[in-house]
């Protein structure tokens, strides 16, 4: 990377996320292209399997309900683990590659997968709290209120009631845990980050997560907006093409193809869907990789560390053993120390990052001009 280190602005992250997006394109698309893909592949399985069973649902239904059940049941067994650990291998893909892009390192699709599938069930467990905190409490608090006002009859709930305190607090109740877990996202949305680049324990990157994020989650929010923007324009400038040239098909005009027609815009709007994901997904996690070094060079001088170590004025120290530890000892220590340790990446050793003592504002020199 030609550009020194410095703290960015938020014009100025944009503007890297774009640079280094842009100049590996193939790669970052191509890691985004994995997880999406394997999501698409199960749901368009789901969609084709649910219209066979509607088209020969006349057959007899004693059948159709044992295949239905047969097909959830396979459904449960691979499709939830498979997508749910491509999408984690697919987030800490993506910032092992955009971490290696913005220190100006050598990356391929190959080696971001082959350096996070060592440590596949840290990133697993990662995503699966990241998922239960951001979505999984406030839906699980959802479904309590409205069992609860439900019990206990609120006006409204009554189909005959047409009072509208029961929609008034719902909708309340949806907006407060919307907010929420709105928050918890902007909290916890440099855990992968944490986790890839210094080698954190799930727990630990997220508690040193939300401690990077504080002063920057207004900006970060301005990310998601805007990338929320962009994905929908996007969508919309796949999709409407496709189904403008599916409804002037010559073979499928008539009343008699209109369920034909159905399926397959249905289908053709899944599929962009999919795709405009896994354009739009390296976005976020080079914009998400690159705030986490920003808010390391304001917090932690990293930029003075990085400067230090690329003139050789500081050396790796030498491996030395380490005695093991069990889960439980491991798990009652803090995960993250005092001067927790930067894996810094080498073009040699792609899989295998040098070990650097992070340098703290404790004992940086310039301490005071930061403040």
């Amino acid at each position: 990377m030609n550009e020194p280190l410095h703290p960015l602005t938020l014009a100025e992250i944009l503007d890297r996320t774009a640079q280094l997006y842009r100049s590996r394109f193939l790669v970052f698309m191509g890691i985004g292209a994995i997880p999406a893909g394997t999501v698409f592949v199960f749901a368009a399985g789901v969609f084709a399997f649910f219209t066979w069973m509607g088209s020969n649902a006349r057959h007899g239904t004693a059948i159709a309900d044992v295949l239905v059940w047969a097909f959830l049941t396979l459904l449960l067994v691979l499709a939830i683990p498979a997508c749910l650990g491509a999408s984690a291998l697919g987030d800490a893909a993506m910032s092992d590659a955009a971490a290696r892009a913005f220190l100006g390192e050598k990356i391929t699709i190959r080696n971001a997968y082959k350096a996070t599938w060592k440590r596949g069930w840290r990133y697993v467990g990662l995503y699966i709290l990241q998922g239960l905190v951001v979505v999984g409490a406030p839906t699980v608090v959802f479904l309590m209120a409205t069992v609860g006002m439900v019990a206990a009859k609120v006006s409204g709930v009554r189909s005959n009631d047409n009072s509208p305190l029961f929609a008034g607090l719902l909708f309340l109740v949806l907006l407060v845990l919307s907010v929420f877990a709105v928050w918890m996202l902007l909290r916890l949305c440099l855990a992968f980050p944490v986790c890839v680049v210094e080698q954190a324990p799930a727990w630990g990157a997220l508690k040193r997560g939300v401690t990077l994020s504080h002063g920057t989650r207004g900006r970060i929010f301005l990310l998601y907006v805007l990338g929320v923007f962009l994905s929908q324009i996007l969508a919309w400038c796949v999709t409407f093409p496709v189904l403008l040239a599916i409804a002037f098909l010559p073979g499928l005009q008539g009343q008699a193809h209109a369920q034909t027609v159905g399926m397959v815009a249905l289908f053709a709007t899944y599929g962009s869907f999919f795709a405009v994901k896994a354009l739009t997904k390296p976005i976020y996690g080079i914009a998400l990789t690159v705030f986490y070094f920003d808010q390391r060079i304001r917090k932690e001088g990293f930029d003075i560390e990085w400067m230090m170590q690329q003139a050789g004025m500081m050396t790796p120290p030498a491996p030395q053993p380490t005695p093991e530890v069990t889960s439980t000892s491991s798990s009652q220590e803090s995960p993250v120390a005092a001067e927790p340790i930067l894996e810094v990446f080498t073009a040699a050793e792609v899989s295998e990052p040098i070990a650097v003592h992070q340098t703290t504002l404790e004992n940086t020199p310039e301490k005071a001009t930061r403040e």
